[in-house]
């Protein structure tokens, strides 16, 4: 984790144009931000230390399945700093003259857990919809500004 971390803090970006603060993860399905900056130190003012704030927002009403507005609510949340923090976007390194496509987590496969919807991925669902004495399922979309390019 902390070579992962240390990572990030090579790649994060600031959070405004004032501020040393960088955001290293800032995960919308999980409603989890990283960020992280140099402060001076308690014991030694003269130095600088880093200091890394977790936010975690747990959406009280988040269904188990969020596509699915009549499943129950979740109640148990998982928070883990590895799935948090990989990278799955391959990235092209030169190792010997060579370009090679590379990825920083080996569980990329594996899909997201999300608690709420990721304001960037399209979201579906089917519900029953009844007119002049017939029903027919109809898909309906959870997140238009996500599914719709205009």
């Amino acid at each position: 984790l902390v070579s992962g971390i240390a990572y990030l803090v090579l790649t994060g970006y600031p959070q405004d144009s004032e501020d040393q603060e960088y955001v290293l993860v800032n995960n919308k399905c999980q409603c989890v931000t990283v960020t992280s900056k140099f402060v001076p130190s308690k014991e030694n003012p003269g130095e600088e230390i880093l200091q890394r704030n977790i936010r975690i927002l747990v959406p009280l009403k988040a269904r188990e399945n969020i596509s699915d507005p009549l499943s129950p609510l979740r109640t148990k949340f998982v928070y883990r700093m590895t799935e948090l923090c990989k990278k799955c976007d391959p990235v092209e390194i030169e190792l010997g003259g060579e370009i090679y496509q590379a990825q920083q987590s080996t569980s990329c496969n594996e899909p997201e857990t999300c608690y709420t919807y990721n304001r960037d991925k399209c979201y579906t669902t089917t519900f029953p919809f009844h007119y002049r004495g017939e029903t027919k399922n109809v898909k309906a979309v959870l997140t238009p500004a996500s599914c719709y390019a205009d």
